[in-house]
């Protein structure tokens, strides 16, 4: 079966055409700039990839060039829509109602959007890709997949604030989490690569980007992560804060002047290492920084890596031990010396980090030495091919 993985934004769509037998990606590509004017990134596998500019004022044009192009008689990788099988959209918050994907029925988006509170950015541009594929393939089954579903297994003392109790029951303040197909993904190739079972195994994932989050997940299942109520909670990142004292909103509200909307713009874009730094979100933009001796660029650096290895440390004892420790995302996967640096601090955990094997980038393997107690590895992501999976298990 072909399936189609729709990843969809308020103003974009990424996109992945994806045979389910072999797993092989046989298209891919992005829709930018949608409600604006316009553009369409498209490349078939083995195939060069085309840029063009095409007028997309909603998201039903955008999806209808990813047909056109996927069906196209020169560059098509399928001959017509009748040979795409199923269609998984990824859906970022499904609150409580969601444990794990679902069949999209009528009454399966209406649960979505009794969310949206939850994700107001997120949640109803999910929905527009849901609508604009309903409209143009109405005959092929689809699925929703959450990001938050995979961390609806954490227990309450994990998921709990310390906030009056009737906040959780009126409104459902608590950490949900974010990342899970990624964390899932990760977390069950990390026990296929050390032939471990999954339902035995103890791993940390690590799952390092602009936006970054860390799971404890012990025995195939989620006990805790560190985005929260929305993914500013937890490691400082590129932009975001990550967790601090709450009442410093109140002080810089008094010092600046500033309202809550301009609070969470600070918070959300205009913190995290880039806040820190002064130079950028980037973290090759921080590392040649730093080289060049940025006092500030290393310090956005060291914040990072402490904070990383601090959520581990936690995490040990949350699982009271580890068995494997995976690094992936942007950073996780290609940043070496992030990975050396948030490992410099467990060595408690009998690590040891393999400095030749610690200089490849983007590929599976062991960093960690043989004699390591605690395996550390990187695991690229793949949450298209997770979600294509997904989708498979229940269509």
């Amino acid at each position: 079966m072909n399936v189609l993985v729709i990843n969809c934004g308020s103003s974009s769509l990424k996109f992945q055409l994806i045979n389910s037998d072999t797993e092989a990606v046989l298209a891919k590509g992005l829709c930018e700039r949608i409600g604006i004017d316009g553009r369409l990134t498209y490349q078939p596998a083995g195939g060069e990839k085309s840029v063009e500019e095409k007028p997309m004022p909603t998201h039903t044009e955008a999806i209808q060039y990813v047909i056109d192009a996927l069906t196209d008689a020169e560059r098509g990788v399928v001959g017509s829509l009748s040979e795409i099988g199923a269609v998984g959209h990824r859906l970022v918050h499904g609150g409580e109602k969601f444990a794990s994907s679902a069949v999209i029925t009528e009454e399966m988006i209406k649960a979505v959007e009794e969310c949206n509170d939850l994700a107001p950015l997120h949640n109803p541009a999910n929905l527009i890709g849901v609508r604009a594929c309903q409209e143009l393939m109405p005959n092929v089954p689809m699925v929703g997949v959450f990001d938050t579903a995979f961390h609806q297994t954490m227990p309450e003392k994990a998921y709990m604030y310390g906030l009056p109790y009737e906040y959780y029951e009126k409104y459902k303040v608590r950490r949900y989490g974010f990342h899970g197909t990624s964390h899932s993904f990760v977390s069950k190739r990390t026990a296929e690569l050390l032939d471990r079972s999954y339902d035995a195994t103890k791993t940390i994932v690590c799952h390092l980007g602009n936006g970054a989050s860390i799971c404890a997940v012990r025995n195939g299942k989620s006990v805790d992560t560190s985005m929260g109520l929305t993914p500013l909670e937890g490691l400082v990142m590129g932009t975001r804060s990550g967790d601090i004292d709450p009442a410093i909103l109140e002080f810089l509200a008094k010092k600046e002047g500033m309202d809550i909307t301009e609070l969470m713009t600070m918070l959300n874009k205009k913190s995290g290492v880039q806040g820190v730094s002064g130079i950028s979100s980037d973290f090759r933009d921080l590392a040649a920084g730093a080289e060049a001796g940025n006092k500030r660029a290393q310090i956005a650096l060291d914040v990072f890596c402490y904070r990383v290895a601090k959520y581990v440390g936690s995490y040990v004892a949350a699982m009271n031990g580890v068995d494997a420790i995976a690094f992936t995302a942007g950073i996780g996967e290609n940043d070496g010396s992030v990975r050396e640096k948030v490992c410099s601090y467990l060595g408690y955990l009998g690590i040891e980090i393999d400095k030749e094997a610690n200089k490849q980038r983007g590929e599976e393997i062991v960093i960690s030495t043989p004699d390591s107690k605690v395996k550390v590895l990187v695991v690229p992501t793949n949450e298209e091919l997770a979600i294509a999976r997904e989708t498979v298990a229940l269509v």
